[in-house]
């Protein structure tokens, strides 16, 4: 189990680095991804690199957090980071986003997120 849950945080944290590399070099692709396209050329191109630090920085954080503090501090973390793609969940929804992105994609990453942090707790 600690295997388990130690590799899903890394992946997850991971994949948060991913997505703030793409919304800063790859914008038009990852807002299209993300389920609201945008074009970074016009108004949405501040907003879209502000996507892209902030979710380079909670991956950043949370492996900084997965090694230096530990599985406790990682797993608090994890349960406040879910509140993001629960968000991201309703933007898309209100934004003209389909169905399928918003709960396919965000709500389902909430869940995942939510169950890491469950494997982290009993680590």
């Amino acid at each position: 189990m600690t295997v388990t849950a130690y590799t899903l945080a890394v992946v997850l944290d991971l994949f948060c680095v991913f997505l703030g590399y793409r919304f800063l070099f790859q914008p038009a692709s990852a807002a299209a991804g993300y389920g609201v396209p945008a074009r970074p050329d016009g108004d949405a191109g501040a907003y879209l690199t502000v996507k892209g630090l902030k979710d380079g920085t909670f991956g950043v954080l949370g492996l900084v957090l997965l090694a230096f503090v530990g599985a406790r501090a990682e797993a608090l973390f994890m349960l406040c980071v879910a509140l993001v793609p629960l968000g991201d969940t309703l933007i898309v929804l209100r934004n003209g986003g389909t169905k399928a992105v918003a709960f396919g994609i965000h709500f389902a990453t909430a869940i995942v997120v939510l169950i890491s942090a469950a494997l982290l707790f009993v680590v």
